[in-house]
């Protein structure tokens, strides 16, 4: 089910669980059967990163991880969204935490975990990742006026703030309590054309289950075919960490945008699930 939109008290009451695990997954590899799967190979098995850097050593920012033969990045205006994710930090320790401190007990689905905070209660899981990178970005921007979302009664819950960062974090905390998956695919835009993703875009299935992760970078070969990487955060709340590719190990962490279904190590999604801010 979607998160009680009556906010009682967002300290007391933990959001439902409005997650499906990878049903494909589950068939080809039972350790993927629930949430809470035990470590496997994905994530250090990875040929680009071995030729990049130390097993103890993670990528400083997710502009620093490596890419495929052949690949550039996307060009980044200045100030742009996509410029902005790039230079997120990257935790040293690529351990996911949840919450309360506790590793997450699937240690298998992340490539690199960002260096930016869960807080300290159970309300920033997926689409509130999702929020809080964009309303991360909007504020870095001063754009003050744009930071703005919409739960599922189309109520609207604007930052109203000029860059106090305390007000910040308590109004998101407020917008995590109210909106959810659902919510948040209703307020993007859907994504007809392909090549228009771009990084900042999400894929999304709203409700219950439902999961919503980001495109927090994206390359480009000289034949024009291009590929992704994707961040989420689960439940419970935890860090957010940029995925593995479970299905192409040569690949990951990175994903073919022409793939007709996207599988993550834990959701699938079809391709037409794309959706932008614009």
């Amino acid at each position: 089910m979607e998160k009680n939109l009556r906010w009682v008290s967002s300290l007391s009451l933990p959001k439902n669980n409005n997650m499906k695990p990878n049903l494909l997954m589950a068939i080809i590899l039972p350790i993927f059967a629930s949430c809470q799967q035990n470590p496997n190979s994905f994530a250090t098995n990875n040929s680009f990163a071995a030729k990049n850097s130390s097993a103890d050593t993670i990528l400083s920012t997710i502009n620093s991880i490596p890419l495929p033969e052949g690949y550039r990045r996307v060009t980044a205006e200045k100030n742009s969204f996509t410029q902005w994710l790039r230079n997120i930090h990257l935790k040293k320790d690529k351990t996911v935490y949840l919450y309360n401190g506790l590793p997450k007990r699937n240690q298998s689905a992340q490539f690199a975990v960002l260096d930016i905070s869960v807080g300290n209660k159970d309300l920033q899981q997926c689409a509130d990742a999702v929020m809080r990178l964009r309303a991360k970005y909007l504020f870095a921007e001063k754009k003050f006026s744009h930071i703005i979302f919409r739960d599922n009664n189309n109520i609207c819950y604007e930052s109203g703030m000029n860059g106090d960062r305390n007000n910040f974090n308590h109004y998101l905390e407020n917008v995590f309590a109210h909106c959810g998956s659902l919510s948040l695919q209703n307020q993007l835009v859907p994504i007809k054309d392909l090549n228009a993703v771009q990084p900042g875009d999400v894929l999304i299935q709203g409700g219950s289950p439902g999961h919503a992760m980001i495109i927090v970078d994206m390359a480009e070969n000289k034949n024009g075919k291009k590929i992704f990487l994707l961040a989420q955060s689960y439940m419970p709340a935890q860090d957010i960490h940029i995925v593995v590719n479970p299905m192409s190990k040569n690949l990951s962490p990175w994903y073919q945008l022409n793939d007709e279904i996207i599988y993550t190590p834990e959701y699938t999604f079809p391709k037409s699930h794309f959706r932008s801010w614009q």
